[in-house]
């Protein structure tokens, strides 16, 4: 039974997924992981993007595992919906990685990550906890290739001019050169010589300031921006 504050069962400790994706034996194979911990609760499932939206506003889980590419509304567009009408709920896109452009839109519409469809079932978990604490699941390598590979394309919007960054203090571009790197709160510790506390207090104020969610938006900024050139080591 959904509680009728969907919010308190997140004090319990249970992790309520809603899973979209047009293709049925995908959704099975993932329930199946789901459903080994637990501490996770699969609360419904959705085949096409613009059910994902329903169901989540109907269900209000914690996060939603959703597909990129799915008919009626895609992943990219219902993620930005979801965003939107329900803030505190996080999106967890899935790709194949060979549509680089589609999963940075999806980041850039408010995803908080995304994983290949082939993932484990321990680093689906993982992700999914790490998603849940607030955090961005971003495959530094891996996404710094996206990014490369989409503001390379024709289509993809111009870069700003690093002086748009001018309200960042020197620490604050610091820190997004190096979250840009794709590197984790305790190596970005160690290069800043501070505390990993202070580390997460730095990227919070910067995060506001960029009008990002989370570090998976802030890179894409870093790349927009033309702080970070593609090819180029941050």
């Amino acid at each position: 039974m959904i509680p009728a504050d969907p919010s308190s069962a997140s004090g319990t400790g249970t992790l309520r997924v809603l899973i979209a994706d047009d293709q049925p034996l995908v959704r099975t194979g993932l329930a199946l992981i789901l459903r080994s911990d637990p501490a996770v609760e699969v609360v419904g499932e959705a085949g096409d993007g613009e059910a994902a939206v329903a169901e989540a506003v109907r269900l209000r889980p914690d996060i939603v595992l959703m597909d990129i590419r799915m008919p009626v509304l895609d992943g990219v567009k219902a993620t930005a919906r979801l965003a939107e009408a329900l803030p505190q709920c996080r999106v967890l896109t899935l790709s194949t990685f060979d549509m680089d452009e589609y999963v940075v839109a999806a980041l850039r519409a408010g995803a908080a990550g995304f994983l290949p469809k082939d993932v484990s079932p321990e680093d689906l978990l993982t992700a999914l906890r790490v998603v849940k604490a607030g955090e961005a699941v971003v495959a530094p390598r891996l996404l710094t290739r996206l990014i490369s590979t989409y503001v390379m394309t024709p289509d993809a919007p111009q870069p700003l001019a690093v002086g748009s960054l001018s309200h960042l203090t020197p620490r604050e571009v610091e820190l997004l050169r190096l979250i840009a790197a794709g590197l984790d709160n305790a190596e970005i510790a160690k290069a800043m010589q501070i505390t990993v506390s202070t580390v997460k207090n730095h990227a919070t104020n910067l995060f506001a300031k960029l009008g990002v969610r989370d570090r998976a938006q802030a890179v894409v900024v870093a790349y927009e921006t033309g702080l970070v050139i593609p090819g180029h080591s941050a």
